[in-house]
């Protein structure tokens, strides 16, 4: 199953954002190691693609503390940094919290329905074991949220911040009993902004993303047990 899904990886796509997707995931669940060379041409064969997207993704790689490059030679597959680590989970903390306490307070009648029946219609992935579309519906559910905040700065900051997260919160659901645990995690936040309760939803999003950092430290101190799954 291992190589199934690295190869179905590789394919992700021609994109910076799905070359960054494609290899951050290789690199947090194991499949590339601390090390590991990065090279622009052979990346560029990989994914059909110029030099140029290819050296926009490493850079943004970089910015996650995935990979370093040192002047005039390839990138390397950084060893995480649990300190960065740490320190970006802190402020994705705070930020959604600021996040789900504005949205009790400011979400539309009809932003409360969506995120309602959003969460509920999720579900149906946590009983099918659907961990990818669990994802990408956890990713919707977190913009709702920060749409609903209305406030343009901080949602500018609290997607900069989660972009650099991604690959660490996705691969949180690898493990066991995750995804129900993210449901409840998200019944919570629901529940305090129907009510329009701002400080139980600011606690329950924070506690949340807290959570989530656990979860994370796992997979990236284990990342070869996640990449045999």
């Amino acid at each position: 199953m291992k190589q199934g899904r690295s190869r179905d990886i590789i394919r992700a796509g021609t994109t910076v954002e799905q070359m960054v997707r494609a290899i951050s995931g290789l690199i947090v669940t194991g499949s590339l190691r601390p090390g590991d060379k990065l090279d622009e041409g052979s990346l560029a064969g990989r994914f059909e693609v110029s030099r140029t997207p290819v050296r926009e993704a490493l850079r943004q790689l970089g910015a996650m503390g995935l990979v370093k490059r040192e002047p005039n030679r390839s990138a390397v597959v950084s060893t995480v940094d649990e300190n960065h680590l740490n320190s970006m989970f802190e402020a994705m903390a705070e930020l959604e919290g600021i996040c789900a306490r504005l949205a009790a307070l400011r979400m539309t009648v009809d932003e409360r329905r969506s995120i309602e029946a959003g969460h509920r219609a999720s579900h149906r992935l946590i009983r099918d074991g659907a961990e990818d579309e669990y994802a990408a519906h956890n990713t919707r559910f977190h913009t709702a949220l920060y749409l609903g905040a209305h406030n343009e700065h901080i949602y500018d900051l609290v997607t900069q911040t989660r972009a650099r997260l991604a690959p660490f919160r996705r691969a949180q659901f690898h493990l066991p009993g995750r995804l129900v645990r993210s449901f409840e995690e998200h019944e919570a936040i629901v529940t305090a902004i129907l009510r329009a309760d701002a400080a139980t939803a600011g606690n329950a999003a924070y506690a949340h993303v807290a959570t989530v950092r656990t979860a994370a430290a796992s997979v990236v101190a284990n990342p070869q047990v996640f990449a045999d799954l």
